[in-house]
């Protein structure tokens, strides 16, 4: 099926009806989307429509249920070789901000993260050019002594790629490693956009999609389930994010290891040039997705990715109600009750918290309508939480399908 668009002079580009019809057969009869597809959903002007469709789509896998998890972030290093364009977070060796934790440190501060149930930590660091390979296990080693019942999630697939390198050992030799030492999954880090013709432009390292895939394809392997990113809005087209979803829905129907795939919206650096560097070389010829532009991408990455059974909103890179309202696109999990998120932050200049207690999440979830249920790392279901109150004249309910 061609892309088929009508050009109306006041409403602008629209969707032949034929098109969108076939479209929701396709959809509502389970058949999988195509390329072309994908292109035309983008194309299309019509948010409700494109909304309502992704929507059926999230509510036949996961019914009214928003998942959520109690998590935090901790970043051990900012120090990094690369100087990847869109990045703020990165310093280099001998900058002022530069750190790296002892192990010790970073055990201290997971530990006074420990309150509220807490049952996830977030792994990320930057590709320190010094830090010794033995560091990396050692320290998933003490952080599971010190916290048993969390969940590690650490690394990126560009992080594995790195120890590859300082270590000498192979990817899968680095991971059995790691998973003795507690790991329980990667991060969905790394992927930004496959696409050559915009990753030359945006990424400073050398792993691209044959090593990314290369490293999750064995964690799955192995038995680990992980997610899975997209980084939107910067100087990709809507091509390339069809690209993307596509490269990882082939790689999952080959492992099935992907538990859930996050689009991840590209920021502007609002706070980091208090040293007078800008880091973000992207911001300066771009502009940020707007609103309309997230939801769009939320509901065609529902819609394209059929064999993943998650989509999820990280709210500290949309905004509040943003992410609420994801949840009416394709959504089903809005990310945890981080504290304190290093990489990007005040992602939309509006005052996006610094927090989200789980007492904060169950209300937002419940604002947008639906039901919380609250997981861990493997999606496991934790405990289950009453919906919107129905007696509520003015209780909110999810969209209809």
């Amino acid at each position: 099926m061609g892309v088929r668009l009508v050009r109306d002079s006041e409403k602008g580009v629209g969707m032949d009806v034929g098109l969108k019809r076939e479209l929701e057969e396709k959809v509502r009869s389970g058949e999988r989307l195509s390329r072309e597809d994908g292109i035309a959903l983008y194309e299309s002007d019509d948010l409700a429509w494109l909304g309502g469709l992704a929507h059926e789509v999230r509510t036949r896998k996961n019914g009214d249920v928003v998942h959520f998890n109690v998590n935090r972030h901790l970043n051990m290093t900012n120090v990094c070789t690369a100087s990847c364009a869109y990045c703020s977070f990165q310093r280099k060796p001998g900058e002022k901000d530069a750190y790296t934790m002892r192990i010790e440190e970073a055990v201290k501060l997971a530990k006074s993260m420990e309150g509220e149930n807490l049952t996830e930590l977030h792994i990320v660091n930057g590709l320190h050019p010094n830090l010794p390979w033995r560091y990396y296990p050692r320290s998933l080693r003490e952080l599971k002594a010190a916290l048993p019942d969390v969940s590690l999630k650490a690394f990126t697939a560009t992080e594995i790629h790195h120890f590859e390198t300082i270590s000498g050992l192979s990817a899968s030799e680095i991971l059995d490693e790691l998973i003795d030492a507690g790991l329980e999954s990667l991060t969905g880090g790394g992927a930004e956009i496959f696409d050559w013709e915009v990753r030359q432009h945006i990424v400073d390292h050398r792993t691209h999609w044959e090593d990314w895939s290369r490293i999750h394809r064995l964690a799955h392997e192995k038995g680990l389930k992980t997610p899975c990113t997209m980084l939107y809005g910067h100087i990709e087209e809507p091509r390339h994010r069809v690209d993307h979803v596509l490269r990882l829905r082939e790689l999952q129907d080959e492992t099935g290891g992907f538990q859930v795939f996050i689009p991840l919206r590209y920021q502007h650096d609002f706070v980091d040039v208090k040293d007078g560097k800008v880091r973000n070389r992207l911001q300066a010829r771009t502009q940020m997705a707007t609103g309309a532009e997230a939801l769009k991408t939320f509901a065609v990455s529902r819609l394209l990715f059929d064999n993943v059974p998650h989509v999820k909103v990280f709210w500290v890179m949309h905004g509040v109600q943003t992410a609420q309202l994801a949840l009416q696109h394709g959504a089903d999990d809005m990310d945890g009750s981080v504290v304190e998120y290093k990489i990007t932050h005040d992602a939309d200049n509006y005052g996006t918290p610094n927090k989200l207690t789980r007492e904060d999440l169950l209300d937002l979830i419940r604002d947008a309508g639906f039901r919380p249920v609250e997981r861990n790392t493997r999606y496991e279901i934790i405990r289950e939480y009453d919906g919107p109150d129905p007696a509520r004249r003015e209780s909110p309910q999810p969209m209809r399908v």
